[in-house]
C-alpha cells in the first residue's frame, strides 16, 4: 500500500473513498467550512444537505456516507466525526485513518483520500505519522489460512491531504516513518498470530533471518547443541519436553558510521512459541491462544526491523529465547533444580512459570556479552498482570527509575499504555531460595512483582526494565484499528524509546 501526502484543493481528488473529518458541532449552528465549498459544489450540495438533516454531528466514531453524483472525482465521501476539537489526540487520529481504510476495504475500494483534521493541538508531522500508522494498522487482518482471502481486493494507495504546502515535505517524511513503524507492528502481529504448528522455534528463527536479510540486520542463531555448550541451563530445561528444539535468536542493528561511539541497548523478548504449561498442565481453556506466548519475541523482531529501516543512530541488539513448553517423559519437573547461564541455581515450583527461566539466561547473556547501557525485556509473563491491570495496560517494573520513566513517556507518546508497579529490595530478597539460589515463583500475592523480582537476580547492575505485556498481547475485541488476535503491542513504544534515546 502506497502512502502519500498532498496539500491544497480536495475537490479534484480521484478516489474510491474520500474521508472528511469533522469536529463535533451543533447542527443548527453549523456552517460549511470554506475549504469544503468547492467540493460540496461539485457534489451538488450533498455534504451540506446530509449535515443539515441532523444525521451527523461529528461525535467521535460517528460516520455518514455521501454518494457522489456521476462524474465526480471521488466515488464516495465519508463524513467522519472526531469529537471535540479541544480534545483531539493522536489515538483518535489513528482510529480515524483505520476506520477510513476499513470502510474502503468493505466497499472493495483500492484508493483512499483522507483530509487531515485541522488542529491547533497536533502538528502536521505528528498528525500525518499517526494517520499513516492508523491506515497501515487498520489494513491488517490475519487471513493467511482463509480460502476467501483471494477474493479480497487490497488497498493500493492512501493519500493524506494537509492544508499548507509548506508543511508537505516534513509531513511526508513523518508519514513514511509511520508506515515503517506500523508495518513493523503488523509483522509482530503476523508472527504472533501464526498457529503453533506453523511457527515452532526453528520457524521463528527462519522468519527472523528473512527480516534481517530484507532490512540489513546482522543475525546469528544458536541451536540446542550450542546452547548446551555455553550453559543455557534454564532455557534448555524449559525446552527439553518438546521435540521442537530451542533457538536463541540475536538480531543486531549497527549504525553505518561511528558505531563504536554509540551506546548499546539490548531489547529482549520471551519467545515461547507454544506454552502448554508443561507437566503443570494448563486447563484447556487457558491453553488456547498460548501461541501468543511469543508475543514479546515478535515485538523485538518488529522493533529491530523498524530500527534498521529508520537508520537509528544506536547499537541495538535484539535477543529472543525461542522454546516450546510441552509435557513429556523428558519434560522438566516441579522440584527440579536447574543451573542457569549465570551459575545461579533455580528451584522449580511450577513448570508453567517457564518464561522467567528463559529470560534469566537471555538477560544474563545480553548483559555479559554486549555490556549495554540499558536492557528492556518484553514478555507475556504473568496472568496476575491481567488481574491487576485488566486488558487495558502492560506493567512496567525495573531497577532504574529514569529508564522506567523513559518507557512511560514512550508509551504516552505512542498510545501504548503502561502502568508502573513497585519493585523493591524486599521483593528481590523474597525470591531468594532455601534449596537453590533463587526461587522460581513467589506465591500467589503480587505475582507480577515477584516474577520481575526473580528476573532482577540476573541483570546485575545494568539499568533494566521489565514489561509484562500479558494483558495486552492479544485481544478478542475487534475494532477498525485492532483486529481479533495479536496486537503487536510494544513495537511502537520501543521504537519511540530508541528514537528518543540520547546518543551522546
Amino acid at each position: 500500500m502506497q502512502v502519500t501526502v498532498l496539500s491544497g484543493a480536495i475537490e479534484n481528488l480521484s478516489a474510491d473513498l474520500l474521508a472528511l473529518p469533522f469536529a463535533e458541532f451543533e447542527p443548527a449552528k453549523w456552517k460549511l467550512p470554506p475549504r469544503l465549498s468547492a467540493l460540496d459544489a461539485a457534489l451538488g450540495g450533498r455534504i451540506a444537505d446530509a449535515i443539515r438533516s441532523g444525521d451527523f454531528t461529528g461525535k467521535r466514531g460517528e460516520s455518514l456516507t455521501v454518494h457522489a453524483p456521476s462524474g465526480a472525482a471521488a466515488k464516495r465521501v465519508l463524513l467522519m466525526g472526531i469529537g471535540a476539537d479541544a480534545k483531539l489526540e493522536l489515538g483518535a487520529v489513528r482510529d480515524l485513518a483505520a476506520a477510513a481504510v476499513r470502510e474502503a476495504s468493505a466497499r472493495k475500494g483500492a484508493v483512499v483520500a483522507l483530509v487531515a483534521p485541522s488542529s491547533r493541538r497536533v502538528r502536521p508531522q505528528a498528525m500525518c505519522q499517526a494517520l499513516a500508522e492508523g491506515a497501515v494498522l487498520g489494513s491488517y487482518r490475519f487471513d493467511t489460512y482463509l480460502a476467501s482471502r483471494k477474493d479480497k481486493k487490497p488497498l493500493e494507495r492512501v493519500t493524506f491531504v494537509i492544508e499548507r504546502a509548506a508543511d508537505q515535505r516534513a509531513a511526508s517524511a513523518a508519514a513514511a516513518m509511520g508506515v515503517v513503524i506500523a508495518e513493523s507492528q503488523n509483522l509482530a502481529r503476523q508472527l504472533s498470530n501464526e498457529p503453533p504448528n506453523k511457527l515452532p522455534p526453528a520457524a521463528l528463527a527462519k522468519a527472523a533471518e528473512k527480516v534481517a536479510k530484507e532490512v540489513g540486520l546482522k543475525i546469528h542463531v544458536w541451536g540446542k547443541a550450542e546452547l548446551a555448550k555455553r550453559g543455557f541451563g534454564a532455557l534448555l530445561a524449559v525446552a527439553q519436553g518438546s521435540v521442537n528444539e530451542p533457538r536463541l535468536i540475536v538480531l543486531e542493528h549497527t549504525p553505518a558510521k561511528g558505531a563504536r561511539s554509540k551506546p548499546t541497548l539490548c531489547v529482549i523478548g520471551k519467545g515461547v512459541c507454544f506454552d502448554s504449561g508443561g507437566l503443570s498442565l494448563k486447563p484447556s481453556t487457558s491453553m488456547e491462544k498460548m501461541k501468543h506466548d511469543m508475543s514479546g519475541g515478535a515485538a523485538v523482531i518488529g522493533a529491530l526491523r523498524a530500527a534498521a529501516l529508520l537508520k537509528l543512530p544506536l547499537h541495538i541488539v535484539g535477543l529472543i529465547g525461542a522454546v516450546e513448553n510441552m509435557p513429556s517423559g523428558t519434560a522438566y519437573r516441579p522440584d527440579d533444580i536447574v543451573t542457569t547461564l549465570s551459575g545461579q541455581t533455580i528451584a522449580i515450583a511450577n513448570t508453567d512459570a517457564e518464561g522467567r527461566l528463559v529470560l534469566a539466561d537471555v538477560l544474563h547473556h545480553a548483559r555479559t556479552t554486549y555490556e549495554p547501557v540499558a536492557m528492556i525485556d518484553l514478555a507475556t509473563l504473568t496472568g496476575a498482570c491481567a488481574v491487576a491491570l485488566g486488558t487495558w495496560a502492560a506493567a512496567v517494573l525495573g531497577n532504574d527509575p529514569k529508564l522506567v520513566q523513559r518507557v512511560l513517556a514512550a508509551g504516552e507518546a505512542t498510545g501504548e499504555r503502561y502502568w508502573q508497579l513497585p519493585l523493591w529490595d524486599v521483593h528481590k530478597e523474597h525470591m531468594r531460595g532455601q534449596v537453590a539460589d533463587v526461587k522460581q515463583t513467589g506465591g500467589r500475592d503480587g505475582g507480577t512483582i515477584t516474577a520481575a523480582a526473580m528476573l532482577w537476580h540476573f541483570v546485575g547492575e545494568t539499568p533494566w526494565v521489565h514489561l509484562d505485556i500479558a494483558p495486552v498481547a492479544d485481544t478478542e475485541k475487534s475494532s477498525a484499528l485492532q483486529p481479533y488476535g495479536a496486537t503487536g503491542f510494544g513495537v511502537r513504544s520501543i521504537v519511540e524509546l530508541l528514537r528518543s534515546w540520547p546518543t551522546r
